[in-house]
């Protein structure tokens, strides 16, 4: 059986029981009356479960165990050490994420436990080993350690920081999510080694995850992914792209024929895990920067983020989520095309693209849309 069918097998199942149990999920929440209070910095308007994590996390490793079972994907359980660090990495998240989102824990006991599954995940071996250019290897095996925890718990930040609008973060890593497996596939595809296979069977099992919830959380969202589905998410990318960028040229670089076709120009697998993560990584650089300039810590809940601030232009909650995918597919697939078109025609769709968004962003809002939207938020 052709491999990309049985990608797409493992993606039916990952999306049909996160969607199924997303729904035993939001109806148990109903029942039992776990949907916390709305925060000051919330923008919906109703009591909402927070939970969807958890049909997340479980669709996931459904997903997973089914992989298990089909021989093509062998080489990724061949040496499980890889996979029982990503699992005790997603239960160390989900847990705590689940915690947080029914009793709201300190922001220190949630970056302690994002450092801890970081480091399961890395001393597994889903570790940074070599730069994307040029095949450096990495000073030392603690320095690598060390690098690949920031990595991890700075991916995990920046996706639970975008998490404030209905279906934003799941639509999010569902399209970065599927330019990351084209990349990944490819290598994989002419290469033939493990870490290839592992990148993109994660990459397709959350984004089966994702397409599997979005239709509880479209909005107005019936059930949210909270803290565990968020960290989760951000978890998975971070491995996918680990996975990859961590080792690529100490695995292939003397493979002249996978170099020459998928490695031209050579910094795509440098840039290609930053434009996938663009629109996050930007909104928490901002908000650092924002807190510490006000004397705050980095990790202090505010209202000022990208997809507030959006809200405060006049744009509609559809519509802000809409402009932030657009953001994430334009930077996704203009550095993708670098690997299938000459450099110039890759950087001028950039420049249309960027201009677009730029557009989409800025569009002139009438003074009458901008009080209705005032109304709305009131």
């Amino acid at each position: 059986m052709p491999r990309i069918i049985l990608y797409g097998i493992v993606l039916l199942v990952s999306a049909g029981v996160t969607y199924g149990l997303s729904v035993l999920v939001w109806r148990l929440s109903k029942r039992y009356r776990l949907t916390p209070q709305i925060r000051a910095r919330d923008v919906h308007t109703r009591p909402t479960p927070r939970l969807g994590g958890i049909a997340m996390f479980l669709g996931m490793a459904v997903a997973m165990g089914a992989a298990a079972l089909m021989p093509s994907f062998g080489l990724v359980f061949a040496e499980p050490n890889a996979i029982i660090g990503l699992a005790i990495a997603s239960l160390i998240v989900v847990a705590v994420g689940v915690a947080d989102d029914i009793w709201d824990l300190d922001w220190t006991l949630k970056l302690a436990a994002q450092i801890l599954a970081a480091g399961a995940l890395a001393w597994q071996g889903i570790q940074l080993y070599t730069l994307p250019i040029g095949g450096q290897t990495i000073v030392s095996p603690w320095i690598s350690l060390v690098a690949t925890i920031v990595a991890v718990v700075l991916v995990m930040n920046a996706v639970n920081f975008i998490d404030g609008l209905d279906g934003l973060v799941a639509g999010v890593a569902t399209i970065a999510g599927a330019v990351f497996f084209v990349y990944a596939y490819l290598l994989q595809s002419r290469a033939q080694t493990e870490y290839f296979n592992l990148a993109s069977l994660t990459t397709v099992v959350l984004v089966g995850a994702c397409l599997g919830f979005l239709p509880l959380n479209w909005h107005p969202a019936k059930l949210f992914m909270g803290d565990a589905g968020s960290m989760l998410v951000g978890l998975m990318m971070a491995a996918s792209t680990i996975s990859i960028t961590g080792r690529i040229d100490s695995q292939i670089a003397e493979r002249d024929d996978v170099f020459s076709a998928y490695f031209a120009p050579a910094f795509i697998p440098l840039l290609l895990p930053l434009a996938v993560l663009a629109v996050p990584l930007l909104d928490f650089a901002l908000a650092v920067v924002r807190r510490v300039l006000a004397g705050k810590s980095p990790f202090s809940a505010d209202r000022k983020h990208l997809h507030h601030r959006l809200l405060d232009m006049g744009h509609t909650h559809l519509g802000a989520v809409i402009i932030l995918w657009v953001w994430t597919f334009a930077a996704a697939v203009g550095v993708l095309l670098f690997m299938f078109v000459p450099w110039f025609v890759a950087v001028a769709a950039l420049v249309v693209a960027g201009a677009v968004c730029v557009v989409l962003t800025f569009l002139p809002l009438t003074g009458s849309r901008r009080q209705s939207r005032k109304e709305e938020l009131e």
